[in-house]
């Protein structure tokens, strides 16, 4: 008689039998906690056993999987913080030779006697030879079953955990715990869209008897992931329409000083975005609106006259910024302006002094602070608002969504502006952001500076040293960026403490700085505020000067290793120089060997300085992660789905669940039973329906 089972859709991951409480903390590293997790653990690829070359028949340039058993292994360090390792792999037909550059981790996961399935480009230098390829260590198990025509699902791993011990532990899952799996969608739905049923997507997703069914499983899956993301956008939307809100109308007292102020005219976009910002808080219900715009756009002066809409109303406006080095600089920047204007900004923070706090916290509630800059400690529970009238937050993907949700509820339905430096195009904007009215900034304003962006290789970096000098004897100042604080082994990448040493050695004479994320706040402020009044020539920094910091005098930047930063990510960090009338320099010190993946990514970089066509490259390159990561906070998980290559389901998903909440708002029909069901499922985990 067999043994019953007692293992549940729910149990943690440790029940399921062969993992135990050691290897369920390696799945926990990858995001599977529970057997639910397991079942949706999706694999970045298949390998069909029918397609598996014998090394002899390998050609160069081809696209091609072996399995052979390693007979060499050889790891050595390179120059310029680079290491090599390079085996030997046999299959009884012949052997080839399979190297990895810069990655030092592998040597502990191979050893002599391994069978490796290795998938790549097959490439010739000297010989044939695969170069940084995708691999799979087999295990016995595995080895015996990989007969011709199986398909082999490969999932990501962490170590401790081989590929045999999660398709073991898969196969458990699917035949003991598919059953409890509801289905979500309707079947008028699934029938619409040719669409598998849940259960059966979940096992063609594991064990798919040829790659076309993988594929009709993995599609079911991620319309699922985008029929629920946009079905609570769409009832996010609904639910703020309904809302009373405060019709701000602008009367011109202190809008029309402020541009009269203003040391440049407003470019054609800034003046059309500001036209539909003042028409949105006209109305009767709340503005619930995202301004994005390239770097240098001009979003800060848009939100500005808002608020200012705002006090023209005797209301009261804030601004909440993710980090303490973007509040001060918005702080900094607009107080000459905004006493001009015979109004007094004050600045709210962690690091704002008790004494200073308390008094600040005390006007804010009296309504006497009209204008109002900070972080996170503007949603403490003892800060009141008087009569909040419009709530700004900037890169708001660095919020929660409760946290953005905390600063509208210190008002009764205030106007909310959010600000994004990050653009995209506006079908994937409508998309991802359609419980928001959208503005867009693509003009920046005239005479900035040109920004020249440059590839440095090694050989070169003497050349750029003596441009860098040249610019400083100008006057002017230099950005450095390392994507580290301290040197790791495991990365080989240069930290911030040995750029700091190499400057000086290479640039004497300068005055040199550190910023970092461990410094103590008051001392990373205040090195902020030296380079800010020149006090310092040169600033080394990680990535938390990628947004805020405005140094009109700064037109150098040196990005090491540029190949660990996403095109976004080097978009903003590029956008600190280049903002006064001079022209920039940003080079890209790409000492070691990287991929022509990677070079082809970086090369895009140093020739395009247009943000929405970088972000649409690196949607493409990198996935969803860039965007969804910072918009699904309070939102169902988009873990499958890619933005890029299914990008017509995205839109069919959407436009499915705007019309369903349109036809039934509150999802309470009898033939959406399926989708309430998972709707309430979600929301136990999700904060949902709350303004994000």
């Amino acid at each position: 008689m067999a043994k019953k089972t007692f293992l549940k859709i729910t149990s943690p991951v440790q029940y399921v039998k062969g993992i135990g409480p050691k290897r369920s903390l390696c799945f926990k590293k990858l995001g599977v906690e529970t057997v639910h997790d397991l079942l949706y653990f999706v694999p970045y690829r298949y390998v069909d056993y029918s397609t598996v070359l014998r090394i002899k028949d390998l050609h160069v340039d081809d696209e091609a999987t072996v399995v052979g058993r390693i007979r060499l292994l050889n790891y050595r360090r390179t120059k310029n913080w680079s290491s090599l390792l390079s085996i030997y792999l046999t299959d009884g037909s012949d052997s080839i030779e399979v190297l990895w550059f810069n990655r030092p981790d592998l040597k502990k996961k191979f050893k002599v006697g391994d069978v490796l399935m290795v998938s790549g480009k097959v490439g010739l230098y000297k010989r044939k030879q695969f170069v940084n390829p995708l691999y799979e260590i087999m295990h016995e198990d595995e080895q015996s079953n990989t007969t011709r025509g199986t398909i082999i699902p490969i999932y990501p791993l962490t170590e401790g955990l081989s590929l045999w011990d999660v398709r073991r532990a898969a196969k458990i899952a699917v035949d003991e715990c598919l059953d409890e799996l509801n289905e979500t969608l309707p079947q008028t739905v699934r029938e619409k869209h040719n669409l598998m049923s849940l259960p059966e997507s979940i096992k063609n997703l594991h064990f798919p008897e040829e790659i076309r069914t993988a594929q009709q499983a993995r599609r079911r899956l991620v319309y699922d992931e985008f029929f629920f993301f946009e079905l609570m956008l769409a009832q996010r939307k609904a639910k703020i329409t309904k809302q009373d809100g405060i019709a701000l109308r602008e009367t011109g007292t202190l809008t029309k000083r402020f541009v009269d102020m203003l040391p440049f005219t407003l470019t054609n976009g800034q003046q059309a975005v500001i036209q539909q910002i003042a028409q949105d808080m006209a109305r009767e219900r709340p503005m619930n609106r995202l301004l994005q715009g390239d770097v240098g756009s001009g979003k800060t002066v848009v939100a500005l006259y808002a608020m200012l809409i705002a006090l023209e109303r005797d209301y009261q406006a804030v601004l909440m910024a993710p980090t303490e080095i973007l509040a001060e600089q918005h702080f900094l920047n607009l107080m000459d302006i905004l006493k001009r204007l015979d109004i007094t900004p004050y600045l709210l923070t962690s690091s704002t002094k008790k004494q200073d706090r308390e008094k600040i916290a005390d006007r804010i509630n009296r309504g006497t602070a009209r204008i109002i800059f900070g972080t996170h400690a503007l949603i403490e529970e003892h800060v009141v608002f008087n009569r909040l009238g419009l709530a700004v937050v900037d890169e708001q993907h660095r919020f929660g969504v409760m946290q953005r949700a905390a600063l509208v509820n210190k008002g009764v339905n205030p106007d909310f502006l959010v600000l994004s430096a990050t653009p995209i195009p506006r079908t994937l904007a409508l998309t991802l952001y359609g419980d928001l009215d959208i503005s867009t900034l693509r003009e920046k304003p005239p005479r900035r500076g040109v920004v020249v962006t440059k590839i440095v290789r090694q050989k070169e970096r003497n050349a750029a040293f003596v441009l860098i000098d040249k610019e400083l004897r100008r006057g002017r100042q230099a950005f450095v960026i390392c994507p580290v604080i301290e040197k790791s082994e495991k990365m080989e990448l240069k930290s911030v403490k040995e750029a700091y040493e190499e400057i000086e050695r290479e640039l004497p004479g300068w005055s040199v700085g550190i910023v970092h994320g461990r410094l103590k706040t008051a001392e990373r402020v205040a090195t902020m505020e030296r380079f800010r009044r020149s006090d310092l020539n040169i600033l080394v920094a990680t990535t938390v000067v990628e947004v805020g910091v405005d140094i009109p005098n700064a037109t150098i930047m040196l990005i090491e290793h540029p190949e660990r930063f996403g095109l976004a990510q080097l978009h903003q960090l590029r956008g600190r120089i280049g903002r006064g009338a001079d022209n920039a320099y940003c080079f890209l010190f790409l000492d070691r060997y990287v991929s022509p993946e990677t070079y082809e990514r970086i090369a895009f970089f140093e020739k395009n300085n247009d943000g929405f066509a970088l972000a649409q490259k690196d949607i493409a390159l990198r996935g969803p992660g860039e965007i969804l990561g910072k918009r699904q906070h309070g939102l169902p998980d988009i873990r499958i789905g890619d933005l890029d290559a299914d990008r017509e389901l995205l839109f069919l998903a959407r436009d499915d669940a705007f019309a369903l909440v349109h036809e039934d708002p509150d999802i309470t029909q009898p033939q959406y039973a399926a989708v309430r069901r998972h709707l309430d499922t979600l929301a136990a985990k999700q904060e949902l329906l709350r303004i994000g």
